[in-house]
């Protein structure tokens, strides 16, 4: 692959290491193959989606993105649909997209795969054509990064720490949610503390859940938690994240191509692949139309993500 320089946008708070490192071994690990890393940097007056605008200004040479889930998320919400594949280096606590595309956690091997230049088409979701890879929430779940947010700043970051975090923030939680859900144009009324939309079938795997076949349909899954008191909540939460959870009695599986929630209030936090926006209802889950290219390692394999 003959490309002499890549943009790379980095997320400095992403991960445990000092973002100073972290932008120094990058640039040393593209320097291995004669590559020149420049960098974009986020922060509080640069977006993902604003700086993945300004790599895509540059006609030619790599894009790529250092940080978890959420900053992967926001750059590829500009990237689908462009011809330009992107690079993906893991700087997150479970990088569960990196992951299922089976791209390295390790920094170096990350890029090894980027200077490789063979990439794939991936299919992401929208919720209210907004993008995520992994999953979408209303609920409890936002609710629990609020937690998480505070615990990772006084802690660090770790899948310890996002644990705890879910259980600190269910002890306190008591929101059932009145939901009218359509799947596929069917719908049914609902009350729930926990709404959880999944388009990856390797989190599902990891999670312990059903759900892995509806996605190799082309479907996407939604898990609702049963409405119940506190700490049946807690209890289903606990097997939720240890991958102990049962079908019917710690969720109910829904599967389909096009998922529409109604709820009485007209905005509220959604969590996208832990990110947190406010959005306005009803909430309209589907398929992205264009697909993403991904630098993927050559002998990747093919199939369900």
């Amino acid at each position: 692959m003959s490309v002499e320089r890549a943009t790379v946008i980095l997320n400095r708070g992403s991960g445990r290491q000092n973002g100073d490192h972290a932008e120094a071994a990058i640039r040393s690990a593209f320097a291995r193959h004669d590559i020149v890393a420049e960098f974009i940097r986020i922060d509080k007056s640069t977006t993902p989606q604003a700086a993945t605008r300004r790599a895509l200004a540059a006609e030619s040479g790599i894009i790529a993105v250092a940080g978890g889930d959420g900053t992967i998320s926001g750059v590829t919400s500009v990237m689908i649909g462009q011809d330009r594949s992107l690079g993906v280096i893991p700087q997150g606590t479970f990088n569960y997209f990196a992951r299922s595309m089976e791209i390295p956690d390790d920094l170096q091997q990350a890029v090894d795969v980027i200077a490789g230049g063979h990439s794939r088409a991936v299919h992401v979701a929208t919720i209210n054509s907004q993008t995520f890879l992994n999953n979408a929430s209303i609920g409890a779940y936002p609710a629990i990064l609020k937690t998480r947010e505070g615990i990772y700043r006084r802690w660090g970051r770790s899948r310890i720490a996002a644990y705890w975090s879910v259980l600190k923030a269910l002890i306190t939680f008591r929101t059932t949610l009145k939901l009218t859900i359509a799947v596929d144009g069917v719908e049914r009324r609902i009350r729930t503390p926990l709404v959880f939309a999944v388009n990856n079938a390797f989190q599902l795997d990891q999670m312990g859940l059903d759900g892995q076949d509806c996605i190799a349909r082309g479907d996407m899954v939604l898990l609702v938690a049963p409405d119940t008191y506190r700490f049946g909540l807690l209890r289903h939460a606990i097997a939720l994240a240890t991958g102990f959870a049962r079908p019917k009695t710690d969720y109910e599986m829904l599967c389909g191509k096009e998922i529409e929630i109604h709820i009485g209030r007209k905005k509220r936090s959604v969590a996208r692949d832990g990110e947190i926006s406010v959005m306005q209802g009803p909430y309209r889950l589907s398929r992205a139309t264009a697909p993403l290219r991904i630098f993927v390692p050559e002998e990747a394999k093919e199939g369900v993500r």
